[in-house]
């Protein structure tokens, strides 16, 4: 991830990696046969950590989407690297098919956390695409991200059509 991070994902290669380890490119080799098992390994370490946050936020108590918000707006501070890492190792991943199940795993469990609040499916895809979209709109903005804001504008896709 530090590579990521750096140099974008267009700078991973096993001799970077291995570089930044401090190790041979011959270890990088042994773990990680190809480049894109050592990308699904980046990108799953990334999307670990979200699922994990995401979990947590189904199984409390709290305000499951204001939550969401909150880690979305994480992305404009303190989680701007991670965030950007994850975005840029999504996107290479519409391009290699083998990234997309680890891509996904933010998306899923993004949908299952607003299928706690309603059994629309068009309002799962609504919700999720927000989300996706928000994140985006937090990393191209200059200033911190407002959570309450965030958590206004998810909500939309929950509410029921008139």
């Amino acid at each position: 991830m530090a590579v990521v991070r750096r140099d974008g994902a267009a700078g991973v290669t096993h001799r970077a990696v291995a570089k930044e380890a401090g190790i041979t490119t011959s270890l990088t080799l042994y773990y990680f046969a190809t480049l894109d098992d050592l990308l699904i390994a980046a990108l799953t370490g990334v999307t670990d950590e979200y699922t994990r946050r995401i979990r947590s936020l189904i199984e409390s108590a709290d305000d499951p989407v204001g939550g969401l918000a909150r880690l979305i707006a994480e992305s404009g501070g303190d989680g701007r690297e991670r965030a950007l890492a994850e975005r840029e190792l999504s996107t290479l991943a519409a391009r290699r098919p083998a990234l997309r199940p680890a891509a996904r795993s933010w998306r899923d469990n993004v949908a299952e956390l607003a299928r706690t609040r309603t059994d629309d499916p068009d309002a799962v895809t609504a919700f999720v695409a927000l989300a996706d979209g928000l994140c985006t709109a937090v990393l191209l903005g200059d200033g911190e991200a407002d959570p309450d804001r965030i958590r206004a504008v998810l909500g939309t896709a929950l509410r029921p059509a008139r």
